[in-house]
């Protein structure tokens, strides 16, 4: 407006009195310094308050809050990869304060810094906006879900599942020595402790029941495939989630639980550990875990984590594969860990993939994509077949369902007795 005004002058002068021309423009320049020295907030600060972790997949407040009240500011922040937030926001009067609260998302594991923020404000007069910089240095922990721990949903079941009925004891693969009862007509003769019984001169019978402190070895594949976003996080991360709950659900059933992880080779292990305490180092190896470039080798990992556990575990494997030659790269790392161990293998889906194989094709490129996601998915139902002839238990679950559809496993496979 003021500048419209100065030209309409300027012109008016210039024909009435030729060396007054240039006044209104100084005028002009003289408003705009003076809204500029008005409108500056050097001494502006901003205080960032935020959450110091955040569980993956999931959304928290950043709550910023000026020194000072300053009319129409808004403000957008730099937010690092592993956070995701709105591109700008404004700010309002909540409690007699000027603030205002920005939701961010968690989308990758890892240690980030809000490192910048930008304000804008327009100025007095209304000749032009302010742009300020403001450094916040917030630093944010995003890692691995552990809702379904902290809830004490796991411990409740797998607490009411083993030991909640009358106790079992089996003698099978795996089982140990309970306690002696005398023998009673019906028994197993095999059971006789026979020096026992010469020592005591009647017959004595083995009581045994399953072995509780079995090992549980959790391997996951961090390679490139693994990276992939379904549900709004890439599967290592519903894989770490799922992971994380059946090694707190072993250690409730008290089992030594252990971590292994592998790309294009091996990358860490930790030994399993009994006890509960041994989460937290658990929860912090899985938190550092890398988002891997590589393409992975099955077949030299799980060969590695053959020869680290000579003793039979329960070794869960979350993986993935796309084309025929990582499937079959699958398959002979499975046929070969699986003569040692008990092998769930852990696969993904794609509900995007699924959708495309569902949706009634509406054009003759929905009609290609149709056919090519129907090949897919008919790919890994093989794969999967082959893999169950193998012995191993497949769970191609989606990703909200892993982490329930796994603990069940683990506690049918406790309750059978078979490790």
């Amino acid at each position: 407006m003021l500048g419209l005004a100065a030209l309409v002058l300027t012109l008016a002068g210039t024909l009435l009195a030729p060396d007054l021309a240039a006044t209104p423009w100084a005028i002009l320049a003289l408003a705009a310094a003076g809204d500029a020295v008005l409108s500056a907030r050097r001494g502006l600060r901003v205080e960032a308050t935020a959450p110091d972790e955040i569980f993956v997949g999931e959304t928290a407040d950043l709550r910023l809050s000026p020194s000072a009240a300053v009319a129409g500011l808004t403000g957008a922040v730099e937010w690092p990869a592993g956070l995701s937030g709105p591109a700008a926001f404004a700010f309002g009067t909540a409690a007699g304060r000027l603030c205002a609260t920005a939701p961010m998302r968690a989308a990758r594991r890892g240690e980030w810094t809000l490192e910048r923020l930008w304000l804008t404000w327009p100025s007095r007069l209304g000749l032009f906006e302010v742009v300020a910089r403001r450094r916040l240095g917030a630093r944010i922990a995003v890692v691995p879900n552990i809702r379904p721990v902290q809830s004490g949903a796991i411990a409740t079941t797998v607490l009411s599942t083993l030991h909640g009925i009358k106790e079992n004891r089996a003698v099978g693969e795996g089982s140990e020595f309970h306690q002696l009862r005398e023998f009673a007509p019906g028994m197993d003769v095999k059971a006789i402790d026979w020096k026992r019984s010469a020592r005591r001169r009647t017959l004595l019978s083995k009581e045994l029941r399953a072995e509780r402190n079995h090992h549980v070895i959790l391997a996951l594949d961090t390679g490139h495939l693994m990276r992939e976003e379904v549900a709004g996080l890439p599967k290592i991360d519903h894989a770490i989630n799922a992971a994380l709950a059946t090694a707190w659900a072993a250690a409730v059933g008290g089992g030594l639980v252990g971590f292994f992880a592998y790309e294009a080779r091996p990358t860490s292990f930790v030994a399993p550990a009994p006890g509960r305490l041994a989460f937290a180092r658990m929860r912090r190896w899985a938190a550092g875990l890398a988002y891997a470039p590589r393409a992975t080798n099955h077949v030299l990992g799980l060969g590695t984590l053959k020869a680290r556990t000579p003793k039979r575990s329960l070794v869960v494997v979350f993986a993935d594969f796309v084309d025929a030659a990582s499937a079959e790269l699958v398959v002979e790392a499975a046929a070969l860990i699986s003569k040692t161990h008990l092998v769930i293998f852990v696969a993904i889906r794609d509900p995007e993939l699924e959708r495309i194989a569902e949706t009634p094709p509406a054009s003759l490129d929905g009609a290609v994509e149709l056919i090519a996601a129907g090949q897919l998915l008919q790919d890994r139902r093989i794969v999967f077949e082959r893999l169950a002839r193998l012995g191993v238990s497949v769970l191609d679950v989606r990703p909200g369902e892993t982490t329930g559809r796994l603990v069940a496993a683990y506690l049918e496979i406790k309750a059978r007795k078979m490790l």
